[in-house]
């Protein structure tokens, strides 16, 4: 289980850094609370002149949420809703806790026209039509890893496919050969496909903006460099998206931009290697834009917002005549009935093949384990099952041994889980 572990430490880490510098708790919500339907997610219009979208929101947690499955529901990713409510657990959340959906969004300092994506927030922005009826559809993505990073710069797409087939490339199958997985020369359409059901394939040679069969890995640096979409996200771009669309890559993580008149900062935790650089750079267009202005920007307010990188848009300077504004208060969500894609646990069956996949002491180290393997993909069910002086996290039903073999191997290749299989409760 070192892998498990040490992702655990890693989210605890992060989220224990980022709550010396900012709080989740949040104030001066708007009442009443609106209906989740009525909370703009991914399709904006852009006001001319402005160059920030979307309204911030807050809802209150329940037993059993996640943030991925609230993230997902409301069109972010894992990093966004993270960076937005430092502090809070990623997988077991406290029920009642308020948390901010960082539905506000500083567009990218681009060229307004095809797609920009932008890897240092981890969102991709599809512009659509012209000033003054210019659209925005936006979606979170999930990017290159370190080791082989999203590619930057311009591109186009070159073709689509619906129902695409893997070709795998021979790194990726050395790399899972090392771990005993052994990959087929190409993968078919289907679940165990990792490009989803719909693929655009980029001028620039084996990189593709796709669909996945792992939601929860949205907001991410967890590919091969490829970038990769929610399922509902990609069949909503694929169907607006024409070939030779221009495909435009930059790394941003400081954003500048404004609406009615008030500058707005947003900041994210730069990539490595790219952080001073950045930072140099958008210090250098705020010290501009207050010569220009001859107004004086809150300088403690920038090096808040880029300490705390939360990713929310924050006034640092009104830009217009009169006072300095208050910050938009965000609207409060109702919770919805029923979470998007939230992964589903089938019903425990005596017949049933299962894999025992941790036994632990501490009920909320159970839940957080059984909610990581729960948001595999494809899906793997698990919960948790109390006994006399501890938990066990179960995986399953099976229907057959070999399934439930298949899964723990690949409890085994994914998180470092030595998974015992279970046979089914005999029958008297």
């Amino acid at each position: 289980m070192r892998r498990i572990a040490n992702w655990l430490c890693f989210i605890a880490l992060c989220t224990a850094l980022a709550s010396l510098n900012g709080c989740a708790v949040m104030k001066n919500v708007q009442e009443p609370s609106h209906p989740e339907s009525e909370i703009k997610r991914n399709n904006f219009q852009v006001v001319r002149g402005d160059d920030v979208v979307g309204q911030l929101a807050v809802i209150k947690l329940e037993e059993g949420d996640t943030l991925p499955d609230i993230a997902r529901h409301f069109g972010l990713g894992i990093n966004a809703i993270s960076a937005a409510n430092p502090g809070v657990d990623v997988w077991v959340p406290k029920a009642g806790e308020r948390i901010m959906l960082p539905l506000s969004f500083i567009l990218p300092d681009a060229p307004r026209k095809g797609i920009v994506i932008n890897q240092a927030t981890m969102r991709l922005f599809q512009f659509k039509g012209n000033s003054p009826s210019l659209a925005v559809s936006t979606y979170p993505i999930g990017v290159g890893t370190e080791e082989r990073p999203t590619p930057m710069g311009q591109t186009r797409v070159a073709r689509k496919a619906p129902r695409p087939t893997w070709h795998v490339p021979a790194s990726i199958a050395a790399d899972h050969r090392k771990k005993g997985d052994i990959l087929p020369a190409e993968i078919p359409p289907g679940p165990e496909n990792p490009l989803g059901e719909y693929a655009l394939y980029l001028s620039k040679t084996g990189y593709l903006i796709h669909g996945t069969n792992k939601p929860a890995s949205i907001g991410l640096r967890a590919t091969n460099g490829c970038m990769r979409l929610y399922p509902e996200n990609i069949a909503m771009l694929y169907k607006d998206t024409p070939v030779n669309t221009p495909v435009l890559i930059v790394n941003q993580p400081y954003l500048i931009g404004q609406r009615d008149g008030v500058l707005y900062l947003e900041a994210h935790t730069p990539f490595e290697g790219s952080g001073a650089g950045e930072l140099e750079k958008i210090n250098a267009k705020l010290k501009s834009i207050e010569k220009q202005s001859a107004r004086t920007i809150d300088w403690k307010k920038v090096k808040e917002v880029q300490s705390e990188a939360r990713g929310i848009p924050v006034p640092i300077l009104e830009m217009g005549q009169g006072g300095h504004k208050e910050e938009v208060k965000p609207v409060k969500v109702e919770h919805p009935d029923t979470l998007y894609g939230r992964p589903a646990i089938p019903e425990l069956k005596l017949e049933a093949w299962y894999v025992l996949a941790a036994d632990v002491r501490e009920e909320i180290d159970a839940r957080r384990i059984a909610a990581i393997i729960n948001h595999q993909g494809p899906p793997i069910p698990a919960r948790v099952l109390s006994k006399s002086n501890g938990y066990r996290v179960v995986a399953g039903p099976f229907d057959t041994i070999s399934a439930a073999r298949e899964a723990a191997k690949r409890l085994k290749i994914d998180l470092d889980i030595d998974g015992i299989v279970i046979e089914p409760v005999k029958q008297i």
